[in-house]
């Protein structure tokens, strides 16, 4: 079987032809005839390169002109060539290589991962006789309507677009089926199951332990799951604490990053020591006993109904995983919360809860005193972080949460388990290995260090926002995009990567000039100026016009978040924000407040009344307004 050559997708027939050529002059050894042949190929490649970059660009171009969004940067990644790796060569359970088609396959892994133990059969009592009020048609519409589109079909290979084609037709087909599935608690086989695709993680692209699997079901299913998830969600609601935020409506990672940020400042003003232990569990989401999650829902107060339809769903559920190879036979699915499942999120977070409350961490005394509340952990979905102001208190914690965890299946990565303190702390042995004490750590995305210093996250998001600027140089160096073009490329994709985490940092004069600086770098290499021409920076913010500086998008972030967290009757960031009882916890708020305030007047922003309504509303008066010339003499 002959090899197949890989070759560049720019690259027209012409250069193709030659470069055959090129490779029989090399065989034959003739040097001079390949000498010529070669430089023609090149220059040939290059044009080609050229001139598909140019359509490509133009195609981007008329993408954002024409508002096709999605287009728009489907295109931005084909034309940047995002690397994605590929299953190739991978190891058997003995450590070779396999390399026949046939045996690279994971079947025989995600199987061993997925199987049920013999001795945690499932009990299933049956059919349940009370059942709860029946699905209504407007449910159905809501749920096809709120499902997302442009995703993949599962199994069936019935794309969503069809059933929102066809509207009321569909919704009344899906009643029906949904309706039937909510009297008989017994589910399709087609919507019990999935197929697995494999996405590469870090490491060593050999082990099957390196991938992650996302999931494909069928997209009928998904209405009667968003169904079911609407009326579960009382019950989620009134379970999970607030020191819960994964999949939970309002809640996002910031929050959790302005938690920890906000408990390290407490701890700075009352100088107490803060030890943190983050927590790392081994593959939760599939490791999650399905008798164990049965009976937490039942002590959680949800109904017979609904967890028998959850029991039925899992009992007898299939898949097959999908490779560049092939697809595998189907396989039974024993264990762990169902991949792609809408109700997984909430499932696993009472699984999690049920850990932590046999833990007793709520009424532990253990943790960090703030307003009167006792603060031991945050957690995002499996993410557990615990924390304690003694090295004591934090190994008492950290050892409950491990044994309450082993006994319903979750095991603790310890390799990957990390320990942080402002004080002074030992090395532990934990099951004879070494959990590793670190001085930061990248927590939800964002880098936390022990002295709560933001600067050096500040530095890490500039730079991270150079190298994605640096990647689509090949879209910012092309004349066949308009600059209006490329400055709303630079702010959709570059400046959210450096404003991630933005709402809690506290930025000093010195990052603030950072700041300024990333920004007229962006706008410099937009317009291909070097930094050494003599090119004012008010000129170039004149040219580029980009409305309100970096730096004022940052501190309308931080001020809304801050409205958002306000509104909250009660709540975790709040107390942790502007709950206390020493004055000087509420001066420092009032003087924080006071810096965002005069700022964002220093940016032309100001307080306006809403047209007709009276409303106040933040606006930008004027662009850079007084920061312009502290930038222009900072960088000039």
């Amino acid at each position: 079987m002959e090899k197949k050559c890989k070759k560049a997708k720019w690259l027209s027939g012409d250069a193709l032809q030659i470069a055959v050529k090129r490779k029989e002059a090399k065989s034959k050894g003739e040097k001079e005839r390949y000498k010529h042949l070669n430089a023609e190929f090149q220059r040939i490649a290059r044009r080609d390169k050229k001139a598909f970059l140019s359509d490509q660009c133009k195609e981007i171009e008329e993408n954002n002109r024409m508002g096709k969004t999605r287009d728009l940067f489907k295109k931005i990644r084909d034309t940047k060539g995002t690397f994605h790796a590929k299953m190739g060569l991978i190891k058997d359970r003995n450590g070779m290589d396999l390399t026949e088609a046939e045996d690279i396959k994971v079947q025989e892994y995600t199987e061993e991962l997925y199987k049920k133990y013999l001795h945690d059969q499932d009990n299933h009592d049956g059919v349940i006789t009370h059942l709860e009020p029946d699905i209504l048609e407007w449910e159905v519409k809501w749920a096809l309507e709120s499902i997302t589109t442009n995703k993949a079909s599962g199994g069936d290979g019935i794309p969503v677009e069809l059933f929102q084609i066809l509207k009321d037709d569909a919704v009344k087909v899906l009643h029906s089926i949904c309706q039937q599935i909510w009297k008989t608690q017994q589910w399709p086989q087609d919507w019990k199951r999935s197929v697995f695709i494999p996405i590469p993680k870090k490491g060593n692209a050999k082990e099957c332990s390196n991938y992650h699997t996302i999931a494909l079901i069928t997209h009928a299913s998904k209405v009667m799951l968003k169904i079911l998830q609407a009326r579960l969600q009382q019950y989620v609601n009134c379970e999970l604490l607030d020191v819960q935020a994964g999949f939970r409506k309002g809640r996002e990672t910031r929050d959790q990053i302005a938690n920890i940020r906000w408990i390290m400042k407490k701890g700075r003003e009352f100088q107490k020591n803060i030890y943190f232990c983050f927590i790392d569990y081994a593959k939760a989401f599939d490791c999650v006993d399905h008798n164990k999650l049965w009976k937490i829902l039942k002590e959680m107060g949800i109904s017979d109904h609904p967890t028998c339809l959850l029991r039925n769903l899992y009992v007898g559920q299939e898949a097959t995983v999908r490779t560049g190879h092939g697809t595998t036979d189907w396989f039974q699915i024993g264990k762990g919360v169902r991949q792609g499942c809408i109700l997984s999120p909430c499932l696993f977070n009472l699984y999690a809860e049920d850990i932590m409350r046999n833990t007793g961490l709520e009424e532990a005394h253990a943790g960090i005193k703030i307003a009167g509340r006792n603060i031991n952990n945050v957690r995002y979905a499996d993410d557990t972080t615990l924390m304690a102001e003694s090295e004591e208190e934090l190994k008492s914690l950290f050892m409950k949460v491990k044994e309450e965890s082993e006994k319903v299946g979750l095991k603790l990565n310890i390799q990957k388990i990390k320990m942080m303190a402002s004080g002074p702390i030992t090395s532990w042995q934990i099951d004879g290995e070494t959990v590793e004490t670190v001085s930061d750590f990248i927590f939800l995305g964002s880098k936390i260090t022990a002295d709560g210093d933001c600067s050096h996250e500040i530095t890490r998001c500039l730079l991270l926002g150079r190298k994605v600027m640096t990647n689509l140089d090949s879209i910012f160096k092309s004349r066949d995009i308009t600059l209006p073009t490329k400055v709303h490329l630079v702010k959709a994709m570059v400046f959210p990567v450096v404003m991630y985490g933005c709402e809690s940092w506290t930025v000093k004069k010195a990052e603030r000039r950072r700041i300024d600086a990333f920004e007229l770098w962006c706008w410099r290499r937009l317009l291909r100026v070097s930094w050494a021409a003599r090119k004012s920076n008010q000129s170039i913010l004149k040219e580029i016009s980009p409305g309100c500086s970096l730096e004022g998008i940052m501190l309308k972030l931080k001020l809304q978040h801050f409205g958002h967290l306000v509104q909250r009757v009660d709540s975790l960031e709040k107390t942790l924000m502007l709950g206390g009882s020493g004055q000087e916890e509420k001066g420092t708020t009032e003087d924080e407040m006071a810096g965002w305030h005069h700022r964002l007047n220093g940016h032309g922003f100001g307080w306006t009344s809403g047209v007709g309504n009276g409303q106040e509303g933040l606006v930008c008066c004027n662009s850079w307004g007084r920061k312009e010339s502290d930038m222009t003499e900072q960088l000039n």
